[in-house]
């Protein structure tokens, strides 16, 4: 019974509460809180320029601007100041750092010593004033840059004084006189010493037609070529690998028999392959067509100064026997170029006229081009060798010059269906009968005016 009646035990911890009291002071500057009106962020007025200019002229200045703005200056250790003895501030040197914060200014004057002492040898370099700094000293300060006079006394018996410089200039002058004097080379980046290098490759492929006279306004004589050039030029070599051997070489040369009424050749890229793709090359894209329209839908490729503007274009593609027809019709080497039994079809207007049938494929636009129309020998050229095939031109590399690149896409199937900008559908071409003639007398003045601008022995 006595167990029963002892009162239960609980467990209980203990809880203190201790407060620390902060017995210093406020700071003597308290922080200044601006009301600025809670707009939220997607105003984006708090991250505009003008945000702080704005509160900068809002709210007024709470500094008092008197002589030491609020904080007086700590003369603390100069000695006599508070004596109003000032002796010691004006004889000694003192120095006085400023240093800013937010909301402070503090002035401390620093007290130099009357014979301070020297810097250590290896401090001086920190010590240089701020012209002196990044430039550095090529003569030691030790050495002097002028020479000692000497006295020296003539033969004759009378004294005079002569500087041993001026006897050493004297005696250099003497030696040059007598040297042949040496004609200064010409500056490498010199228009005329450029020009004399370039001739001087010339010279060294065709040495019979070198220019020996002397220099004009139409001719200037090439740079002698070094022995070593002239063995270079007679065994050519690898500049990497030795070992290769040089089995023909071609001499570069103009093609003015091929140079079209425009001056020069277009490139025509396509985005996509034309034709389906199969396993072997189609050669009916070497004859294809390509129709030019005035182009709407190419508006906003840019032009050049030189009136280039970009075009829509057809496709025609011709039979697959008519392509070994079609070469030889423009095969000048050919001796049957001209005979009607070339042509594989026949016009349907006259059915005893021959052609080549043509057969429209997919209309095409431009949007992308770069080149200029007006120079026919611009960055791009076309090499075409001819190892002797060709009687009437000799044996060489002939270029072509290529003055636009052109890059084609095919056209949406709306403006597809609609037909190209600037043709009706009534005049829409669907087949095309081609025939091959020559030059009429129009057409061959304008290829010759082209021609002359470059060659020298064609009269426009």
């Amino acid at each position: 019974m006595a167990s029963a009646q002892r009162d239960p035990r609980y467990h209980q911890d203990y809880i203190a509460r201790i407060r620390y009291s902060n017995a210093l002071p406020p700071p003597p500057n308290p922080p200044k809180l601006l009301d600025i009106p809670n707009t939220g962020l997607s105003s984006g007025q708090y991250t505009g320029a003008g945000f702080a200019s704005r509160l900068v002229r809002e709210q007024p200045l709470n500094i008092e601007a008197d002589a030491e703005l609020g904080m007086p200056i700590d003369l603390i250790g100069l000695p006599g100041v508070f004596d109003g003895d000032e002796k010691g501030m004006l004889g000694r040197n003192y120095s006085m750092s400023i240093v800013r914060t937010s909301r402070l200014i503090l002035w401390t004057v620093i007290l130099a010593l009357p014979n301070p002492p020297a810097p250590h040898p290896h401090d001086r370099p920190l010590l240089r004033p701020l012209s002196a700094l990044g430039k550095a000293s090529s003569m030691p300060s030790a050495v002097s840059f002028l020479r000692r006079t000497e006295y020296l006394t003539g033969a004759s018996g009378g004294s005079r004084i002569e500087a041993s410089a001026s006897r050493d200039l004297i005696r250099s002058r003497n030696q040059n006189a007598q040297r042949p004097r040496r004609k200064p080379d010409m500056a490498k980046d010199n228009p005329v010493n450029i020009i004399r290098h370039i001739v001087k490759g010339f010279d060294l492929a065709y040495p019979q037609d070198a220019y020996k006279g002397p220099d004009t306004t139409t001719q200037i004589r090439g740079a002698e070529p070094t022995p070593a050039e002239r063995e270079d030029w007679a065994k050519p070599r690898h500049p990497t690998k030795p070992d290769l051997k040089v089995l023909d070489s071609y001499p570069v040369l103009p093609d003015f028999d091929a140079v079209p009424e425009m001056g020069a050749y277009l490139v025509m890229k396509f985005q996509t392959n034309p034709v389906p793709s199969s396993e072997r090359y189609d050669e009916r894209l070497d004859v294809a067509l390509l129709r030019p329209l005035e182009s709407e839908s190419a508006a906003g490729i840019q032009q050049g100064e030189d009136g280039m503007k970009a075009w829509d274009y057809r496709l025609f593609l011709p039979g697959s026997q008519a392509v070994a027809g079609v070469k030889r019709k423009f095969s000048v080497l050919d001796p049957d170029r001209d005979e009607d039994s070339l042509y594989t079809d026949e016009q349907d207007t006259d059915p005893d006229a021959r052609c080549f049938r043509y057969e429209q494929v997919r209309a095409y636009e431009t949007y992308q081009q770069a080149g200029q129309l007006n120079n026919e020998y611009g960055d791009t050229v076309a090499l075409i060798l001819n190892d002797g095939t060709d009687e009437r031109l000799q044996k060489g590399a002939y270029y072509h010059p290529i003055s636009a690149r052109t890059f084609i896409r095919p056209r949406r199937t709306g403006v597809q269906r609609n037909g190209a900008a600037g043709e009706d559908e009534e005049d829409r071409i669907d087949i095309a009968e081609v025939t091959v003639r020559e030059y009429t007398e129009e057409e061959q003045a304008v290829r010759l005016e082209k021609r002359a601008a470059y060659d020298a022995f064609v009269e426009s």
